[in-house]
């Protein structure tokens, strides 16, 4: 049995109500642990609503600097005070510096670029061999390695709650689901589901400071075909993604990993995406969706999107971002780190 502690920026409870993906990964995380006897603490918001012990943060904000005082402070009260075998963060790098020094294994997740100036500096404070890093695809950890032990380690869905659909309607419309923002291609949606003469359903919230965007590049768009229905629970998201004809992912960043993709497929349901950062990874192409490369080429595998097994795009999900594997690569990272600071007897 592992004795660990977990941490989450404080903005969102775990789980979330409607939006955190990272919030959604360490809760189920927690379960896994919990399940296996695991003596689990979560460091969070104070709302959580966990199966462990939870530590609510005092600071409320990730990017106010006498919140990250205090929440660093706090962290380093509680591995002072309690005998954790591993403590691994999804928070803020900076909540662990004044324990970086120590020998305890500190276990750094990415789910977004990584500083690499941050790294450096994290490698160099810490004890030699203590600190690792995880990314959430080989896109993210592969920018570390240069600077610091790092392992790829996919997200996951809860796959059992989606429903596997193997038979849509004859008009099953596109879906977009995320933000609606230009680096998450809201437009080119749009463009892509008037050319292939397709519905579309458009899923998500839209930022203060992107609403001129909605307004001038896809509200002037929305008609009987192409529809925005806002923010979507989870019930509704199984809903649409289950019956669309494909999920578009017409990103103009480099995702990290994309999440909402892995939970169309669990549906059974093809992506269509641009091949920037993450994408080619969690898409396997002409099995479930494809990879493309400008808009032109993701009009015409709309096309061709009906000819691929929902059933097997199900199967991959399964198999590659299920919930207890992801739990199981976690865990034996830890023991390796652990064995390493017994053998050492440190």
């Amino acid at each position: 049995m592992l004795k660990i502690l977990l941490t989450c920026d404080p903005e969102i409870p775990v789980p979330p109500g409607l939006y955190g993906g990272i919030e959604r990964i360490v809760d189920g995380l927690i379960e896994e642990y919990c399940n296996l006897g695991h003596d689990v603490t979560l460091c969070a918001n104070p709302k959580s609503k966990v199966l462990c012990k939870l530590i609510g943060w005092k600071g409320s904000r990730s990017q106010k600097p006498f919140d990250i005082i205090q929440n660093s402070w706090q962290l380093t009260r509680l591995v002072y005070s309690q005998k954790f075998d591993i403590v691994h963060s999804f928070s803020r790098l900076a909540y662990m510096t004044a324990i970086m020094p120590l020998s305890i294994p500190k276990i750094m997740s990415y789910q977004r670029e990584p500083s690499v100036k941050q790294i450096k500096k994290a490698v160099a404070l810490s004890k030699k061999g203590s600190i690792a890093f995880t990314g959430c695809s080989h896109y993210i950890s592969d920018k570390i390695q240069p600077f610091a032990e790092a392992h790829a380690v996919y997200n996951f869905v809860p796959v059992d709650k989606y429903n596997l659909r193997t038979q849509i309607e004859k008009d099953a419309p596109l879906v977009f689901l995320g933000r609606i923002e230009e680096i998450k291609g809201t437009h080119i949606a749009v463009e892509v589901a008037i050319k292939a003469g397709k519905r579309l359903i458009i899923a998500g919230n839209i930022p203060a400071d992107k609403q001129s965007y909605f307004n001038e590049k896809v509200k002037p768009y929305l008609n009987d075909r192409i529809i925005y229905i806002g923010k979507v629970n989870d019930e509704q998201k199984n809903e649409i993604l289950g019956k669309a004809l494909a999920f578009l992912m017409p990103i103009q960043w480099n995702e990290p990993f994309g999440i909402v993709m892995a939970e169309a497929m669990a549906c059974g349901t093809p992506v269509i995406g641009f091949g920037t950062g993450a994408v080619p990874e969690v898409v396997e192409n002409n099995v479930t969706g494809y990879v493309c490369n400008t808009i032109e080429e993701m009009i015409q595998k709309v096309s061709l999107v009906g000819s691929l097994d929902r059933k097997v795009i199900r199967q991959s999900v399964e198999v590659r971002f299920n919930k207890t594997e992801i739990a199981k690569q976690y865990l034996a990272f830890y023991e390796s780190k652990v064995a390493v600071r017994r053998i050492k007897n440190i």
